[in-house]
């Protein structure tokens, strides 16, 4: 093994970062809405006296997870899908369990791990393509674990737990959906919020110091992202004359502007950064009559983020560009492209596939060996490697395996505390409830402490489905994380995953042509470069940096000449400079 291997192999065995915190927008009201999904079909269950049954609808309220920063309109399509995804999880998990009876073992129990591991590889292959980021395959697969090893004794249980999960989820949805009503452009107004503070890193005295562009590439992606959000490509504040633009529109065309021109001369701007961090700090609140605006002298013109808090959501085909004869479609499209996720790119499905084959696997293994050790509840071993191999590439993975050890030493510490006072149903799933909205809280800020409150949650909510000891259910999940992370971890550093190398070369080679792409269009002294050319091409450059992060992460780096993605990178951002200025 090189020196320069053996240096690549311990920077991605490195835990570093495990345990950093996140900062997130909206979190408060998201986990509120999470855990009001949860309590709203279940309370009645309780009261009625069919505790059981409760579990039901909470599991299809997991619905809630996905699409948690899409605007609305998108949010409402994603989580209909979602609906259907949890719902068939649950139904066929009872189907399973109604006919086949797992908890006898033999056969039974060895169909329904096969099924665990078909369910894990097809939810993250699906999460994935779709750039649904998140808890959402591993909960999906919870789901349907936890129907499929539940009591199920024919038909009619079964229509009863399918359609108690279809309440839960229509619940999540409808909620997801309120703030629509209430504060349509919030979305949109986070998404500008996170691209500001992204700018404002960049643009703070040492931030493009580390030489590696990092910094830049999540400025440029959190930018596209706010296009995305508004239904916009990046343009000029002086085309869109004319058009009835809010605040949110005219500060991520700043945004664009101050991100391009700083390409070719990074000079710190502190002023500029603060200035755009008050911005962003007004866009995450919510008053309905806000106080006076705050100018800056470099911006005369700007309008306060908190006097025209406008900020529409995606606009019809024919403006989406700001320019009505021209092909708005095709400049949103562009911008549509995964930004960060590499879809779109050729080869995208065999991008994936590893990931996703990584995923089946871990769990087929850790439910199979949790059953041939009789382990009790062997499906929280499944549950546990599908969890660690939820991640990108190895270093994440790696990340994810510490971060779900300490979380659930910990949970499990809470969980045996809870368990051991034999709380009643009531009380247990007001107990669930609250766990629920602490695990939505803090998951998005560190995986690791949302597992602190996953623990009890899926504990308490076993114990809701299937009671048993406390000393029984804490003893299995134990063995069963241990189990699962130990399988996990050797999925992903056994399987080697090639094809990230693959997609480096692609990701190259199509920012090599929108580059070329966008010299020709500066070179015709005719026309005027249109706005898609440069959409395009910043789009290319995120996939660049994304595709070169994700092979980083692998224990065989991709044999591609760092200098010469450097060289990739520097040009196109040359490119986006010319373009801006002549379009």
């Amino acid at each position: 093994m090189s020196r320069h291997h053996r240096t690549h192999v311990t920077r991605v065995l490195s835990p570093r970062g495990a345990l950093t915190l996140h900062a997130v927008d909206g979190a408060l009201l998201f986990a509120l809405r999470a855990a009001l999904a949860m309590a709203l079909p279940a309370v009645p269950l309780v009261l009625s006296g069919r505790t059981a049954l409760a579990v039901f609808p909470m599991l299809g309220a997991f619905t809630t997870t996905f699409g948690r920063n899409l605007p609305y309109r998108r949010r409402a399509r994603v989580l209909a899908v979602a609906s259907v995804a949890m719902t068939m999880c649950v139904g066929l998990g009872a189907t399973l369990a109604a006919l086949i009876d797992p908890q006898a073992g033999g056969l039974g129990a060895a169909v329904v791990i096969a099924a665990m591991a078909v369910t894990a590889g097809l939810a993250k292959f699906l999460c994935d393509a779709t750039r649904l980021s998140g808890l959402g395959a591993v909960l999906m697969l919870f789901s349907f674990a936890v129907a499929a090893n539940g009591p199920a004794d024919g038909l009619t249980d079964v229509l009863t737990q399918t359609g108690l999960a279809a309440t839960g989820a229509a619940t999540a949805w409808a909620l997801a959906l309120v703030g629509w009503v209430v504060h349509p452009d919030r979305p949109q107004r986070l998404a500008v919020a996170v691209a500001l503070r992204e700018l404002a890193d960049l643009l703070e005295p040492g931030g493009g110091a580390d030489g590696t562009g990092h910094t830049r590439h999540r400025a440029t992606a959190a930018v596209l992202r706010a296009y995305q959000s508004l239904g916009l490509s990046p343009l000029t504040t002086d085309q869109r004359r004319g058009e009835r633009s809010g605040t949110c529109v005219f500060l991520t065309d700043l945004a664009w502007s101050l991100l391009i021109t700083s390409a070719r001369r990074p000079t710190p701007d502190a002023p500029t950064a603060r200035y755009l961090r008050v911005q962003a700090r007004y866009l995450t609140v919510r008053y309905r009559r806000p106080p006076s605006p705050l100018p800056h002298p470099m911006f005369p013109s700007a309008p306060s983020a908190l006097s025209a808090p406008s900020c529409p959501s995606a606009p019809s085909a024919d403006t989406a560009t700001g320019h009505p004869d021209e092909a708005g479609p095709a400049a949103r499209r562009a911008a549509e492209l995964t930004v960060g996720s590499g879809a779109g790119s050729p080869g995208h499905v065999a991008v994936l596939v590893v990931p996703a084959f990584r995923m089946a696997l871990g769990t087929g293994l850790a439910g199979g060996l949790a059953a041939f050790l009789s382990f009790g509840h062997g499906y929280w071993a499944a549950l546990s490697a599908a969890a660690v191999l939820h991640s990108v590439n190895v270093r994440s993975t790696l990340e994810r395996a510490l971060q779900r050890t300490l979380g659930t030493a910990a949970g499990l510490l809470i969980a045996f505390g809870v368990l051991a006072t034999h709380p009643a149903p009531t009380a247990l799933v007001a107990l669930i409830v609250v766990f629920e909205f602490l695990m939505e809280y803090t998951v998005a800020r560190n995986y690791g402490l949302g597992v602190v409150f996953l623990t009890p949650l899926a504990l308490l909510m076993s114990d809701l489905a299937s009671p048993a000891p406390v000393g029984t259910l804490v003893h299995d999940r134990t063995l069963g994380s241990v189990l699962g992370i130990l399988i996990g971890l050797a999925c992903a550093l056994l399987v080697v995953h090639g094809r990230p190398a693959a997609r480096v070369e692609r990701a190259l080679t199509a920012c090599d042509e929108a580059s070329e792409h966008a010299e020709s269009a500066l070179g015709d002294s005719a026309a005027v470069p249109h706005p898609a050319v440069q959409t395009q091409l910043a789009v290319a450059v995120v996939e660049l940096r994304e595709a070169d992060d994700a092979a980083a992460g692998e224990l065989y780096a991709a044999d591609v000449d760092p200098a010469r993605l450097a060289a990739a990178e520097q040009r196109a951002y040359v490119l986006l400079e010319r373009l801006h200025r002549t379009t």
